[in-house]
């Protein structure tokens, strides 16, 4: 039987770079003294851009699943940094808000999110971060129907 080498294995190397990600954006946060999550960033991030947007349309744009980012977005709320109101639209969906305390949070957050992104692709040049990130792209939009939470476009 023919083993093949863990370290040269694509889901094995980018399950190591979350890891790496994540510790470098959550180092980061701590060092700020904010309290934040990859997750809750991007959807922070996503309901700023998308005022009133529902539970759903925010899960299909950062590609996380629905069930999930239910249990972020009380988080949220129960922190003070989002509100939910009935949607106007569809009564069974709330409309998703930043409070004046989100949109303060997301202003601190966001310049130190910013200056990590280089440190997670430490040991490449500008060239080959600009090569990686195009790949990745195309990895990931070549392979988002297969995900179990795909990105979903922005109908907006």
């Amino acid at each position: 039987m023919v083993s093949m080498d863990l370290h040269l294995m694509p889901g094995h190397l980018i399950r190591r770079l979350n890891q790496i990600s994540v510790a470098l954006f959550l180092d980061r946060m701590e060092r700020a003294g904010i309290r934040l999550t990859p997750v809750q960033f991007s959807a922070l991030t996503v309901i700023r851009t998308h005022p009133g947007i529902d539970q759903a349309s925010v899960a299909g744009l950062i590609g996380y699943d629905r069930a999930t980012l239910g249990k972020v977005v009380d988080r949220l709320e129960t922190r003070g940094l989002v509100t939910r109101t009935v949607s106007e639209n569809d009564r069974r969906a709330r409309s998703l808000r930043l409070s004046p305390q989100g949109e303060a949070l997301l202003d601190q957050a966001t310049p130190h999110v910013e200056a990590v992104q280089p440190d997670m692709l430490i040991g490449l040049d500008q060239a080959e971060q600009e090569q990686f990130l195009a790949l990745l792209n195309k990895i990931i939009m070549a392979g988002n129907d297969l995900s179990r939470a795909p990105l979903t476009p922005n109908r907006n």
